[in-house]
């Protein structure tokens, strides 16, 4: 249940509509109790605020919160616009997140909720002494509260949407998908590391992206069955009819009937399937997201091998978070789900295929990825140094074919053999 409330929240913090509802109740709420203060006796202890001055003060609210809430959704939208533009639009949800910007919007359509209903209130004379008193204060909190968000938005709304803060937060999120996945290396179930040989396959119904498994309700279902499942699809991974999401062993495995039929039920209702990827719990994402900025930054339209040469860094960060070793052993809290390990060489290939590819002709691009691939192949060994060899000799080759000029080939084939000594 806990991981399916973690999912549910991530996917909620993408609906920009969540928080400004959630700031509308709160507001009304507020509202009404203040009538509460007119119950407690503190009415001959405060001071007796002028009706007016509150009214005049929530028409100030309510006349500019709804403006600067228009003004807020239209800078929100361009920057939403710029993302996808500028960068990816596979980085969108990212920016959509912004914590900053959604809460932004939600004080200040917050604001006027509060001040259309607490002026109804106070013009139809809900409030006596206590009561105005304690909506004074809530209306000078309320300025007080949108200012200080207004002058942190602005700052923030400068920046959202720009190239360099968009691959700040994919960075931020592969990263968090990175160590997720370390601290569960094969999601909290039992290790596989052959493809299963026999069994019953489980094949998805419908056709999309694994976005999430619920490892929780599969260990219910198969420890009720008897059975043992052997995942062969990890987040990330396309789902279509003839390609199964596991394969169901034990006496119990297979059967018919309608016991058989709840099961395979609950065993689907595991497997999230979308028509989109998520950045929670998919590690390779966030590399395919990178390696795209960087790809567009090398198209002829936009010419800028500086971002391609800066995502090569990022990658490097995130790849020497991944080659760094966890203390213990992972804990199996579902030893009847079997999940293989996530394959280094497929993030190697999400990284930097496609920026070898487009920046093959481009010799700072070249040289930067092989000095890139050099360090990573230095600062870890097994598959990570294989790997890196192999992408830096399949680079020089792109290199090689793409470059005109010898005295480029020779420096990117000096810059390659420099790994090569180091195997």
């Amino acid at each position: 249940m806990n991981d399916r409330l973690v999912f549910l929240v991530a996917r909620l913090r993408e609906r920009l509509w969540v928080r400004p509802l959630a700031a509308c109740i709160i507001s009304v709420g507020g509202v009404f109790l203040a009538r509460l203060a007119d119950g407690t006796g503190l009415g001959p202890h405060v001071a007796d605020i002028n009706r007016d001055s509150i009214e005049s003060l929530l028409q100030i609210v309510a006349s500019s919160m709804l403006v600067i809430a228009t003004f807020a959704v239209a800078s929100m939208v361009s920057a939403y616009a710029s993302a996808s533009g500028s960068a990816t639009p596979r980085s969108f949800p990212l920016v959509l997140a912004d914590d900053i910007s959604q809460n932004a919007l939600s004080v200040f359509i917050g604001s006027f909720i509060y001040a259309v209903v607490a002026l109804v209130a106070l013009m139809n004379g809900y409030y006596d002494r206590a009561g105005r008193f304690t909506l004074f204060v809530l209306t000078i909190a309320a300025f007080a509260i949108v200012i200080l968000t207004f002058v942190r938005w602005v700052d923030r709304i400068a920046r959202l949407g720009r190239l360099g803060s968009t691959v700040d937060k994919v960075e931020e999120a592969a990263a968090a998908s990175i160590r997720r996945r370390k601290d569960a290396p094969y999601l909290g179930g039992a290790a596989t590391h052959m493809p299963p040989s026999g069994g019953l396959p489980l094949f998805p119904r419908t056709i999309g992206y694994l976005q999430h498994v619920h490892m929780a309700a599969l260990q219910g279902a198969a420890t009720k069955a008897g059975i043992t499942v052997t995942l062969t699809a990890l987040p990330g991974t396309f789902c279509t009819p003839e390609k199964p999401l596991a394969w169901l062993s034990g006496p119990d495995a297979t059967g018919s009937g309608e016991a058989h039929a709840a099961l395979e039920q609950r065993l689907h209702d595991a497997f999230v399937i979308g028509g989109n990827r998520q950045f929670d719990h998919d590690p390779r994402y966030g590399f395919v997201v990178l390696s795209e900025i960087a790809s567009r930054a090398l198209s002829p339209a936009v010419n800028d091998p500086g971002t391609a040469i800066d995502i090569i860094g990022t990658l490097v960060r995130l790849l020497d978070d991944w080659a760094r070793p966890v203390d213990g052993t992972p804990e199996v809290k579902y030893d009847r789900v079997r999940v293989p390990a996530l394959s280094t060489a497929d993030l190697f290939d999400d990284a930097f295929t496609a920026i070898a590819r487009d920046g093959a002709s481009t010799v700072e691009v070249m040289l930067r990825l092989q000095k890139a691939l050099r360090s990573i192949a230095a600062m870890s060994g097994g598959s990570m140094h294989a790997q890196a060899v192999r992408h830096s000799n399949m680079a020089l080759a792109r290199a090689t074919l793409a470059m005109q000029f010898d005295g480029d080939v020779t420096a990117v084939r000096t810059a390659a053999s420099g790994l090569t000594q180091a195997t």
